[in-house]
């Protein structure tokens, strides 16, 4: 059977997480994580700290806040199973480093992203959060993250083989099984 990828998408402490480590752990063999969250406050520390005490121990962690393909890439050969959690922090990450980033370049981005999805030799379990049914922004760059997001998790539904949406941490199934 060939490398499958899935998509977990859902609001804030909706399980994602979770339900991509246990996924994970289903699809099994060698395990690596790759995170896309800087611990830029004592908050977000604890939280990558949370989450790394959630997974086993020996799955490997490469951390790429923006070169995500890049580390994708290197996981060749190296991993059976990849969690890359999450797109939410990386469209964070591009656009707090450039905020007048275009949406093509963006989408570019997604686009080296979504081909290896075609090509990769590990199945692959992406966390993504769905913010367009939140609090409208009151900010410019505020709308413009959430209009970026959605657009890259279009991007990466389509290219996945089963999309999942966690709601108080029941999936539901939108693509696929």
């Amino acid at each position: 059977m060939s490398a499958r990828t899935v998509l977990v998408l859902g609001g804030v402490r909706a399980g994602k997480s979770a339900y991509a480590v246990v996924r994970a752990e289903a699809l099994g063999g060698r395990v690596a994580v790759v995170a896309t969250a800087e611990a830029g406050d004592p908050e977000m520390a604890a939280r990558i700290a949370r989450h790394r005490a959630a997974r086993p121990r020996e799955w490997r962690t490469v951390e790429a806040p923006i070169a995500l393909a890049e580390a994708l890439a290197g996981l060749e050969g190296q991993a059976d199973t990849v969690v890359l959690d999450c797109l939410t922090l990386w469209v964070s990450n591009l656009l707090a480093r450039t905020p007048e980033l275009p949406d093509h370049r963006l989408l570019a981005e997604a686009g080296r992203l979504t081909d290896l999805i075609g090509r990769q030799p590990f199945d692959l379990v992406v966390v993504s959060n769905e913010v367009g049914w939140g609090v409208h922004p009151e900010t410019a760059l505020g709308r413009r993250f959430r209009d970026a997001l959605g657009l890259v998790n279009q991007a990466v539904a389509r290219a996945a083989h089963e999309v999942v949406l966690l709601v108080a941490g029941c999936p539901s199934w939108l693509k696929g099984p």
